[in-house]
């Protein structure tokens, strides 16, 4: 199962407002712990791309994702190069529900990541798992409803290797949060 998250950062420290597009999948490690692997992160701010790829390890890159209010249709978007790769649409708050009904495919609020970064000459220099996590989260309102998500090609956001067989469910939710600093849960270089 995948879930796209695209959503609005309102204040964030030292990076400011700017929106996010999450492609994740819930993940477990061999040694138990689990949580959302993101093969793919899209945002609008060039610090929070520098941040999240060389502090986390999170694979992000530059795009202009939005959520939008057309009526009574809510509409996810994630354009990069021109080109809309990410359409998703679900009904304005259609059914409210607990909050706790959003994980229970899996636990989207820990973060896993493979940072992999090289030295200078090609020789790895950096290879690890490391994961971050929501805290202090306060839901303010929480919503789920039916969704349409549609996929287009595009070469540097291959978002479309990742086919929908059928969308399962939508969720809006508004809410406050921390992000903390992160943890290595594994270094591959230090056996």
């Amino acid at each position: 199962m995948v879930c796209v998250h695209i959503y609005k950062m309102n204040d964030t420290s030292w990076i400011g407002p700017y929106h996010e597009a999450n492609i994740m999948f819930g993940a477990k490690l061999p040694n138990g712990r689990s949580g959302a692997y993101s093969p793919y992160l899209f945002l609008h701010s060039d610090g929070g791309v520098a941040h999240g790829r060389e502090v986390h390890g999170q694979p992000k890159k530059f795009a202009s994702p939005a959520l939008e209010f057309r009526g009574d249709l809510m509409v996810g978007l994630v354009e990069r190069n021109g080109i809309d790769v990410i359409t998703t649409t679900t009904p304005y708050k259609q059914q409210p529900v607990d909050p706790a009904e959003m994980r229970r495919h899996f636990d989207f609020g820990t973060n896993l990541n493979l940072k992999a970064i090289n030295h200078i000459d090609g020789r790895p220099a950096i290879r690890q798992i490391t994961s971050r996590s929501l805290t202090d989260v306060v839901v303010h309102e929480c919503w789920r409803g039916p969704a349409t998500v549609e996929l287009r090609p595009n070469a540097q956001a291959p978002v479309f290797r990742l086919p929908v067989l059928e969308p399962l469910e939508s969720f809006y939710w508004r809410a406050d949060f921390t992000l903390v600093t992160g943890e290595i849960l594994y270094d591959y270089l230090a056996e």
